[in-house]
């Protein structure tokens, strides 16, 4: 059978179906993903319940997996845990426990792992757990901003160079890493404009984790970057994906932010399992 594919929003997003993931792929079924992810930006395949290693095999499609740093339950492992549940005991994690404190900042507009000096090319999200409410991921398009800048604008970003900092987005939460802990995410610094290598589509990696613009002082940047995803996120534009158990959600880390909302970590369970793919290996 084949894939089929339902926009999700007039601007990206779609859904697609017809195709299991958790099976070995044929290379023309991964082709049309791989298509669809390049036009559409955020793919939401529903039912489709993974193991970890099958979500390892189907993420490798797309090129190398990161490895989770320290401070993710996840750390030294393919997978960022995004969960209230104690990875050794499988109990509730208490709302006053670091970890969870820690995660306060995945409610901010971010692109994952734009702090790391290789970033990434895309997330694969797999919903193990949900709760029965609540705990949303909204979803912006950098490529949909890109295409309402003025010529102006787009001539004036083209040289722009962006210093992302993983310390100073935690921060913004209030989260402070120990000396030891901050010096294992130094900053690093990207192009604001990025081009798809498929499509030639442009768009701006922006959000939480970009702190200012090289060459300019820290207030200015500033200024500029949030003014930047307020119009990347003007409630028109965004995509609110209400989780199913075992829908998979896959996004480019280059052209969309993304955010949590709350959910009762007290009284409900979630887990959720991230890999993230880089950039640094030419795809399919």
């Amino acid at each position: 059978m084949a894939i089929s594919i339902k926009p999700l929003t007039p601007h990206f997003g779609a859904e697609l179906a017809g195709v299991d993931i958790s099976n070995h792929i044929t290379n023309i079924q991964f082709g049309e993903i791989r298509e669809a992810f390049d036009e559409y930006s955020v793919l939401v395949l529903p039912d489709q319940p993974l193991t970890d290693e099958q979500q390892i095999i189907f993420s490798q499609r797309f090129g190398i997996l990161e490895s989770t740093r320290a401070l993710n339950p996840g750390s030294g492992t393919p997978f960022a845990r995004q969960s209230n549940l104690d990875i050794k005991t499988g109990e509730t994690i208490p709302l006053s426990d670091r970890r969870m404190f820690y995660q306060k900042a995945n409610m901010l507009w971010h692109s994952d792992s734009t702090f790391k000096s290789v970033p990434s090319l895309c997330s694969v999200l797999s919903a193990r757990e949900i709760p029965p409410v609540g705990g949303a991921t909204e979803f912006a398009s950098t490529r949909v901003l890109y295409g309402r800048l003025s010529e102006n604008e787009q001539n004036k970003f083209a040289d722009l160079v962006i210093e992302h900092d993983f310390v100073y987005s935690r921060g913004i939460v209030g989260f402070t890493l120990s000396e030891d802990e901050a010096a294992k995410f130094p900053a690093a610094h990207h192009d604001l404009v990025r081009k798809n290598k498929n499509n030639g589509r442009r768009s701006l990696m922006i959000g939480a984790h970009a702190k200012t613009v090289v060459g300019w002082s820290e207030d200015q940047g500033r200024t500029f970057l949030e003014n930047l995803v307020l119009r990347a996120t003007a409630p028109n534009l965004i995509y609110r994906h209400e989780w199913r158990e075992n829908d998979v959600v896959i996004w480019d880390n280059q052209a969309i932010l993304h955010r949590a909302t709350p959910y009762d970590t007290t009284n409900h369970r979630r887990l959720m399992q991230r890999t993230t793919i880089s950039s640094s290996m030419p795809t399919n």
